[in-house]
């Protein structure tokens, strides 16, 4: 059911989504979508596809997803705070779309994810200091964004360097410990 709404929220114009039929009760037959053993979602894979449309709140569904690979589209609006339900999810890839609004405080529910990355987007107000609790975080890229207030420099984000910040005019330097 997330899977389709997540269809019906999109606009296609290459029909990389023509197989994913909403008669099929299993979608792991779809192209770009793969699943486990048990026929549980684990990987969608629709980055460079031309979508556009938005993300839907029914993906926080999708349990045992691990990767989400939406980069290089033209998708709009904001980042579901339902995807801080995925906790097996190591990979967010939201790069170079449209997205607006807030990076969701929960995405720091996401105690698996090792990459995210959300550069080139427009995403708006303070980096969520509930970030740096992802103790298994690798990469981390927020630049290219209109992100404000100062870089968390605790846990997880004192290995991220300047450069998963840069290009965001109103972001500043890194916080001072203890303030």
């Amino acid at each position: 059911d997330a899977l389709h709404s997540l269809r019906r929220n999109l606009h296609d114009p290459l029909n990389v989504l023509q197989s994913w039929d909403p008669t099929l009760v299993n979608p792991c037959t779809w192209f770009h979508v793969t699943c486990d053993r048990q026929n549980r979602v684990t990987r969608l894979d629709l980055g460079n596809a031309k979508l556009s449309g938005s993300l839907v709140a029914d993906l926080g569904k999708l349990t045992n997803l691990q990767y989400l690979e939406l980069y290089k589209n033209n998708i709009r609006g904001k980042i579901p705070k339902e995807l801080g339900n995925l906790k097996n999810l190591i990979s967010l890839d939201l790069y170079h779309n449209n997205l607006t609004g807030e990076i969701p405080s929960s995405l720091g529910d996401m105690k698996s994810l090792r990459f995210l990355r959300l550069n080139g987007n427009r995403l708006t107000g303070r980096i969520p200091r509930q970030l740096t609790n992802l103790s298994s975080l690798k990469i981390l890229d927020v630049s290219d964004n209109d992100l404000c207030g100062t870089i968390p420099v605790s846990g997880a984000f004192s290995k991220f360097s300047e450069k998963s910040f840069e290009k965001n005019q109103r972001l500043n330097g890194p916080e001072l410990m203890g303030s």
